[in-house]
């Protein structure tokens, strides 16, 4: 096996290194093919260059449906199920073989702490696996025909599950190849082709994984990359009327556009959108248990994560124990770069959102937030904020009321138990993505959850997102599910067939 090489001190494998020494262009029809531009993509941790790749636009994503139109109609469309089961799990397994490059690349490009960023690799893998399996189990039934044929006849009344088309699917910077994959995965699985744009600021493991998908043999235009900014490439996909249907991660402010960019044919729409979780520990909560699970709910991947529990509610008989506890965790994270074994906490993507989260911890100390741990940006190359924590915290606060994507949390003392009561606290928002609920009672739980207005509740952990478990979110949190059976369903149309006998 070949030693490792390094990037700025720190050690890399030897095909992470020769990636990055390759020309990054457009996937295309099966072909890497020339943009009309060109980025540059940065290490958050330490501001170095990686490497240069092509970008698209409008042109370029014209190109890129008509493939993904001519594959649908042509060799993907054509393909049985149980050859296209094959190709998926033959993705998989090269995938595994190339565990290490992917895991490299969204450390390298994002940030991500090693242990995030494996996990995230082993999912993924898992992920295709999962789909691959289902593409059999895809169903329609059969139901009584309708009364006015089968009074005169028999008649036969049956449902067929087809595949949406060609779909667009724009990926964010926070988790590059895990969104890509849970987009991408289902898609495939349900027989659509689909044209992904990488976010501009993390295009390199989407780029990698785009050559697996060549070397696994599948069919020119099943999958196209157009690298670009989301006012490029991104806005020309979204209201394309070649493509389908559009799934997109990121800001409900970006989500809104896309709404209205496919309103021109109507195509289907998924939206995974911002958070602002709340985070319920009651009196009788374990805090050994819940010291470091309500930490690393706000402080997973730096904060900029969509889930993150970034609001907490905590009964005034326990409130300084945890707040002691949770500042005690948040002062001992060690912060460096992913590619260091013992980085708990990465750097922000960029120097602009370091100081869009820094404005946010500065505006709460002036609104009166006790700060309790962290609060400033490390004095060293790279994005690095400290896990910060605030107590004294109002429902009126920006730091309480908006999406800051990044390792800053905002504790509310509560005196009541009522779960009514509490209920209206975490629903005080126009958000409802995740949250989770602290209590040895599980009846308290489980009632508590009930009364949750987000589409994703754990009770004593956070964030138990998986494979097989759906994810998504009410109000502003988005539009539909991912993962699991309902992620499918999102690639599939329902088609009724009666016919006399």
């Amino acid at each position: 096996m070949s030693e490792p090489t390094r990037f700025d001190g720190h050690a890399i494998a030897p095909e992470t290194e020769a990636f990055l020494g390759q020309t990054h262009k457009l996937l295309i029809g099966g072909e890497w093919v020339e943009g009309s531009g060109e980025m540059e993509t940065l290490d958050p941790a330490t501001g170095l260059a990686l490497t240069t790749f092509q970008t698209g636009g409008k042109a370029e994503v014209d190109k890129a449906v008509a493939a993904a139109r001519k594959a649908f109609d042509g060799a993907w469309g054509r393909m049985t199920v149980a050859a296209r089961t094959a190709i998926l799990h033959k993705l998989a397994r090269i995938m595994e073989e190339n565990a290490t490059l992917l895991t490299e690349l969204d450390i390298l490009d994002n940030g991500m702490p090693r242990f995030i960023a494996g996990l995230t690799t082993s999912n993924v893998v898992e992920m295709i696996d999962y789909y691959a399996g289902a593409i059999m189990r895809i169903e329609g039934t059969t139901i009584a025909p309708p009364r006015h044929i089968a009074d005169e006849t028999e008649a036969l009344t049956y449902t067929l599950r087809e595949p949406v088309g060609v779909a667009g699917q724009i990926v964010p910077w926070n988790v590059p190849l895990s969104t890509a994959i849970l987009k991408m995965a289902p898609a495939l699985a349900a027989g659509c082709t689909v044209v992904v744009k990488p976010s501009e600021m993390t295009p390199l493991s989407v780029l990698a994984l785009g050559q697996m998908i060549c070397d696994a043999g599948f069919p020119e235009g099943v999958v196209n990359i157009v690298n670009g900014l989301g006012a490029d490439a991104g806005a020309a996909l979204s209201e394309h009327p070649g493509v389908d249907k559009i799934s997109f991660t990121g800001s409900t402010a970006t989500g809104k556009r896309i709404i209205a960019a496919s309103m021109g044919n109507l195509k289907r729409v998924s939206l995974e959108l911002g958070g602002k979780s709340p985070v319920m520990v009651m009196p009788d909560a374990d805090l050994e248990l819940a010291i470091p699970g309500v930490s690393m709910a706000t402080f997973f991947l730096q904060g900029q994560n969509c889930m993150a529990g970034t609001r907490i509610f905590v009964h005034e008989s326990i409130h300084d124990q945890l707040v002691e506890g949770l500042a005690g965790f948040a002062n001992s994270m060690t912060l460096g770069h992913g590619l260091d074994m013992g980085s708990m906490q990465g750097p922000m993507i960029s120097d602009a959102h370091s100081a869009k989260v820094m404005g946010y911890i500065e505006g709460a100390k002036a609104a009166g937030a006790t700060l309790e741990a962290g609060g400033e940006k490390l004095d060293r190359p790279g994005n690095f904020i400290r896990p910060t924590i605030f107590t004294d915290c109002t429902p009126d606060m920006a730091v309480t009321r908006e999406e800051i994507f990044g390792p800053v949390m905002a504790i509310q003392k509560v005196a009541t138990t009522d779960l009514d009561e509490l209920a209206a606290m975490a629903n005080d928002t126009p958000y409802g993505l995740s949250g989770s609920v602290w209590t040895k009672d599980l009846s308290t739980a489980h009632r508590l959850v009930k009364r949750i207005r987000s589409g994703h509740v754990s009770i004593n952990c956070h964030g138990a997102v998986g494979t097989n478990i759906p994810f998504g979110g009410y109000g502003e949190s988005g539009w539909g599910r991912e993962f699991g059976n309902e992620g499918l369903d999102a690639y599939l149309e329902t088609k009724a067939v009666t016919a006399r006998l």
